[in-house]
């Protein structure tokens, strides 16, 4: 894999997205993960926000409240995801039994042809 070549680009936030970042992250049935997904930020970012705003390290000029509009999106994509996963696993379950039955109907089959094709009894 090869490396980029020219300077990183930095992104530098301000300490508002930031709070709004961790309030969002505080709402009912929302996770880091889901809020950093919404955001286009990396998970690890966001749980380092919320332990600076709780060590009173982040602080607005201004009360800083997401929006209601934001605060539904986030909340959405939140019951979205554990969808998602749920439909996911029961894909995979679903797929596993496909393969037992499977399975097991060849191994029948092939046990009946073995014990048919033997000598004739009377």
């Amino acid at each position: 894999m090869a490396r980029a070549t020219g300077p990183r680009k930095v992104h530098r936030y301000t300490a508002e997205f930031k709070l709004k970042a961790v309030k969002l992250s505080e709402l009912n049935g929302v996770q880091v993960q889901d809020v950093a997904q919404a955001l286009d930020i990396h998970p690890f970012m966001l749980s380092r926000w919320r332990k600076e705003v709780r060590e009173g390290r982040i602080k607005a000029r201004t009360a800083v409240a997401p929006e209601a509009r934001q605060q539904r999106d986030v909340t959405e994509l939140a019951r979205i995801t554990r969808q998602y996963a749920l439909l996911q696993e029961e894909h995979e379950l679903l797929k596993k039994a496909i393969r037992f039955a499977s399975d097991r109907a060849r191994r029948s089959s092939s046990s009946s042809k073995q014990t048919g094709s033997g000598t004739k009894s009377r």
